[in-house]
């Protein structure tokens, strides 16, 4: 028995249209979501920020129109966390983090406060 658990849910803003891409009769979106987190400082300043999450999704159940995932749409996403590793042209290995939506929901930010 698995008792693991890997799910991440985020709601933020889209950073820039969804760039859209076709393999075979597939077809995948990926877009960057920014998120906030609040708190105050030592001298009680508020500060604000702002952390960027790269997200892949492919179509299928779940998923809107990817065409309507644009810059400053507001959205919810629920997924998996995924690392994955590579070597640039520099021969440095490099990792990226990204979320694996399995879940997509355009939503008014309305709806969660």
């Amino acid at each position: 028995m698995d008792y693991t658990l890997n799910r991440i849910e985020l709601r933020g803003n889209v950073g820039e249209d969804a760039k859209i891409n076709r393999f075979g009769d597939n077809c995948v979106a990926r877009f960057k979501i920014a998120t906030n987190y609040s708190y105050r400082d030592k001298d009680g300043k508020p500060v604000i920020e702002t952390t960027w999450h790269n997200v892949v999704a492919w179509e299928g159940r779940g998923m809107p129109d990817f065409a309507s995932i644009k810059k400053g749409t507001f959205i919810y996403v629920c997924g998996r966390l995924r690392i994955s590793k590579f070597t640039n042209n520099d021969g440095e290995e490099k990792r990226i983090y990204e979320v694996v939506a399995n879940r997509l929901q355009i939503a008014n930010p309305e709806d969660f406060a």
